[in-house]
């Protein structure tokens, strides 16, 4: 028999902890109310516009169907203000791959705080809500700890149901989230989801996504990444440099879209899907990101590998399609580059844009990228070496515009690697605005 679905409706204005939440009259005073249902496949969690939910967290385990409905997880009411949900440093859950990461610096397991927790959720829709996870700034000391908790506004996480399917985030507004600057894998920044591994794989299964869409979402001035979708505990099953697709559909992700987001001052990198079979990143904007790649704030990495962060790029991934984005204005650390094709294959970036990031336009990063393709881009006064071939054995570069800043090479210096450059405009910018 189908259970009805339900509208549950939560308020910080009128909403009181004896109401049962089924009406606008009667709504949820707190989160907790919500993360203690049982949602089930077609209910409605809607958040009233203006409220504020201080020191509070929506905290979702084990819900969503894909042989049903969606969960809508959303807004009522009237007036401009999205609901918020403010954690403050609250939600603490813990975090752990199972397994060291592919870097043994990279730190892979620890508590976390999180403003929204998705955790072996599928079919859900997650739309127009403000969400943040400040902390108290004391000192620059405190804020660059080595040791410092990491925060995130939106965690994913697939560990014990499978493959997780139909997860959206749309009109999202993730802001202030001052976690750890260093741990760059753990669920750690504005949104970020992983697949950790099962408790009994044999079981449930491999821990992966099919389906997770994150569109016209706003993430600023958080501490690491701004949006990165899919590290994996099966990594191992990645490390050639040509990747078979049969690999990603066993141990990686399917059907990624990273679509009109817009990424401002995040501390680390931008925009990043990994470990996913023909991602689509397309028309996101990053706009001063690596800010806290300098030796100001990452002062203490130890063996988490040296100031490293670019603004949109894949992962791990195959036949990753990266088309009409705009990335200006990334801080120089060793790479600082808007774009960058990393240790994967067939990695194609067309039609985007590129202005005044500190380490130019693009990188193909050493020999695990593999058959990768920069065409038809325009990039404007980039700077530090425009293009990075970095230890790459193929990197082709076509039909691109270069508007080329006064005494900036094409080629990044100290860049030893191959890349071939057919049919590109070189147009020496003069000093004025063009």
């Amino acid at each position: 028999m189908t259970v009805p679905s339900k509208t549950y409706y939560v308020s910080s204005l009128h909403g009181s902890a004896d109401f049962d939440g089924l009406t606008p009259q009667t709504p949820f005073l707190h989160q907790a109310q919500v993360s203690a249902l049982s949602l089930q496949p077609g209910d409605k969690v809607l958040l009233e516009r203006g409220s504020v939910f201080a020191g509070e967290v929506l905290h979702l385990k084990n819900c969503g169907d894909i042989a049903g409905a969606p969960i809508e997880i959303g807004a009522y009411g009237t007036g401009d203000a999205l609901p918020c949900i403010a954690a403050n440093g609250t939600g603490v859950w813990y975090q752990d791959y199972g397994t060291p990461l592919d870097f043994d610096g990279h730190v892979y397991r620890g508590e976390v705080s999180s403003a929204v927790l998705l955790y072996d959720v599928e079919n859900i829709v997650l739309r127009d809500l403000e969400i943040t996870n400040d902390a108290p700034f004391t000192d620059l000391e405190s804020y660059c700890a080595a040791d410092k908790m990491d925060r995130t506004g939106v965690a994913g996480v697939a560990r014990d149901r499978g493959t997780l399917h139909s997860i959206t985030l749309t009109g999202l507004f993730v802001h202030d989230v001052k976690g750890n600057v260093y741990n760059k894998h753990m669920n750690n920044g504005g949104i970020y989801m992983t697949a950790l591994t099962p408790a009994d794989e044999a079981k449930t299964g491999v821990a992966r996504y099919d389906g997770v869409t994150v569109e016209n979402c706003m993430v600023q001035q958080v501490s690491r990444w701004g949006i990165a979708v899919g590290y994996s505990y099966r990594h191992r099953d990645f490390a050639a440099k040509e990747l078979a697709e049969d690999a990603f559909l066993k141990y990686g992700h399917e059907n990624i879209t990273l679509r009109g987001n817009y990424v401002v001052a995040a501390g680390g990198d931008a925009i990043t899907p990994m470990y996913a079979l023909r991602p689509l990143v397309e028309h996101n904007t990053a706009d001063s990101c690596a800010v806290e790649m300098n030796d100001r704030y990452y002062k203490y990495p130890g063996k988490r590998q040296g100031k490293v962060a670019a603004a949109i790029w894949p992962w791990k991934c195959k036949d990753a399609l990266l088309r009409y984005n705009d990335v200006a204005d990334t801080k120089l650390n060793q790479d600082g580059m808007a774009y960058d094709a990393d240790s994967g294959d067939g990695t194609v970036y067309e039609y985007n844009y590129s202005a005044y990031n500190e380490g130019g336009a693009m990188m193909f990063c050493l020999g695990e990228a593999v058959h990768s393709t920069y065409r038809h881009n325009v990039s404007y006064r980039d700077l530090g070496g425009v293009l990075s071939p970095s230890g790459n054995p193929d990197g082709l570069v076509e039909g691109n515009t270069f508007y080329m800043e006064p005494g900036v090479p094409l080629r990044r210096k100290r860049n030893h690697g191959k890349m071939k450059l057919v049919n590109n405009t070189v147009v020496p910018a003069d000093s004025k605005e063009d």
